[in-house]
């Protein structure tokens, strides 16, 4: 009778436990490294990624969502704390953040606390050991490798002679997805998500690609026709500040990258073919990865997020990479798809609304019906309920260029307003004032001396000002959190 009674005591516990995980929302969040907006459900007609755009037909699509700063490390920072990188005082990319705020509280501490399984599958953080203890499962980022014989003999080389070259920036060998990395991410991820069935969880999916090098297999660039490509305008935008682009040295310390201004047509049209096809691996990767959340009736309550890091330069300006406050660098794609048993669930919605990457910890929070914490970003739940809905004036990101100088930028959805100071005084160095009306991400004049746009100028100063004060501290200085 004793052992009756314990089995069913264990039976309820068994299945008060399944219910709280049914009922829970989970969050499954892909982070995609380097992604620009080039996408089909984003209107890029030669671009093939299916899975991507079958989650925008069953969420809210941002046409004009933002990240803090054009560069991994410090970006990501603000997605997983919901600080800005002011905020946070880390602007570069070989500053683990643990190793000077051990204060904040991130996104899986937070969902820890309350109950939430968490899991970090490839590159999340810049720096894996942040936070690498705080995960219930953990698979690092893994460094880029290369599949065929003459480039491993290439890097082997290379290193022998110790020069501080990479190997190709882009490969196409005929192998299966897990040959690359990203493809044995998506099976971590499925393997994760196998094991957290029972649970509620909180899982970020990093996809490395279409970062460099553009490596992937041939059956994704096989997607693609070279001629298709469109080699964009080298044009500088004229009257801009001389350190408003870098030199791109991100792509020439690769091996087969000349150290000139502007690449020739044919390269810039073969790097654009490795970035595609890019795109299509990493969205077959999404695709397999949301079949195995299909297969295990998980859909009905998770919480899907879809989004960059930053954006990214494909030859415009004949510059490469991000590393920037061009709109090219710092508008990135953003999709939410909300949970399926949602009774209010949005599709195939699109919002033009100005909203930033620092806005999806407190939207994924108080969509899990957690208390949200006091941090820069502002919950888009909103948004997701009515994609047309007013919102707000303008959306900040920066961008340093050394310890010296400070760009700080806003855009009100049509206009970009940019201020270089000294990143201690404040004080102003030069101003540039772009136009990006009708969706036109390239600029092409600095109009900010032009009489013509004064009250332009004025008003996205004002802008400016509510985030980036003209009296605030260095940029430089801790601040308090």
């Amino acid at each position: 009778m004793r052992s009756i009674y314990f089995f069913i005591i264990a039976f309820s516990m068994l299945s008060n436990n399944l219910l709280v995980a049914q009922n829970n929302t989970n969050v499954l969040v892909f982070i995609v490294d380097d992604l620009r907006d080039d996408l089909g459900c984003y209107g890029n007609d030669i671009v093939k990624s299916p899975n991507i755009d079958a989650l925008a037909e069953k969420g809210v699509l941002f046409n004009k969502a933002y990240a803090q700063q054009g560069i991994c490390a410090p970006s990501r920072m603000s997605i997983l704390t919901g600080l800005r990188p002011e905020t946070i005082g880390i602007y570069d990319i070989f500053t683990p953040m643990r190793k000077v705020r051990k204060d904040i509280e991130s996104m899986p501490q937070f969902f820890k606390a309350n109950n939430y399984k968490t899991a970090s599958i490839g590159k999340v953080y810049h720096h894996g050991r942040d936070d690498k203890d705080v995960w219930d499962i953990y698979h690092s980022k893994e460094p880029n490798s290369y599949v065929k014989k003459e480039n491993k003999d290439l890097i082997a080389r290379l290193k022998k002679e110790k020069k501080k070259v990479k190997g190709p920036a882009f490969e196409n060998a005929d192998v299966e997805d897990e040959a690359y990395k990203d493809g044995r991410a998506a099976n971590y991820a499925i393997a994760a998500l196998k094991t957290l069935k029972d649970d509620p969880f909180l899982m970020f999916v990093g996809l490395s690609k279409p970062h460099l090098p553009f490596n992937a297999p041939k059956k994704y660039w096989d997607l693609y026709n070279r001629n298709d490509f469109k080699v964009p305008s080298r044009q500088k935008p004229k009257d801009m500040y001389k350190l408003a682009l870098s030199k791109w040295g991100e792509l020439k310390n690769y091996s087969n990258i000349p150290n000139i201004d502007a690449l020739n047509d044919d390269l810039t049209k073969e790097l654009t073919h490795g970035y595609y096809a890019s795109i299509s691996y990493i969205d077959a990767q999404i695709g397999k990865i949301m079949n195995t959340l299909d297969k295990l009736d998980l859909r009905k309550n998770t919480l899907i997020v879809f989004m960059s890091d930053h954006g990214y330069k494909l030859g415009e300006y004949g510059a490469w990479c991000k590393h920037s406050n061009m709109e090219l660098d710092v508008r990135v794609p953003l999709i939410i798809s909300r949970e399926l048993n949602y009774k209010a669930k949005t599709n195939g919605s699109k919002s033009d609304a100005l909203v930033e990457n620092i806005d999806i910890f407190p939207t994924i929070a108080e969509i899990c019906g957690l208390k949200k914490p006091k941090i820069d970003g502002k919950s888009i739940v909103p948004l997701l309920n009515d994609p047309l809905k007013a919102w707000d004036a303008a959306a900040y990101s920066l961008y340093p260029r050394g310890k010296k100088y400070m760009g700080c930028t806003v855009t009100d959805g049509e206009w970009r307003y940019t201020e270089w100071r000294n990143s201690v005084s404040q004080e102003l160095l030069f101003t540039e004032l772009y136009n990006h009306k009708n969706n036109n991400k390239v600029a092409d004049k600095n109009v900010a001396a032009d009489k013509k746009f004064k009250s332009v100028k004025k008003r996205m100063k004002a802008l400016l000002q509510v985030q980036f004060a003209a009296d605030r501290a260095s940029f430089y200085t801790t601040p308090k959190y």
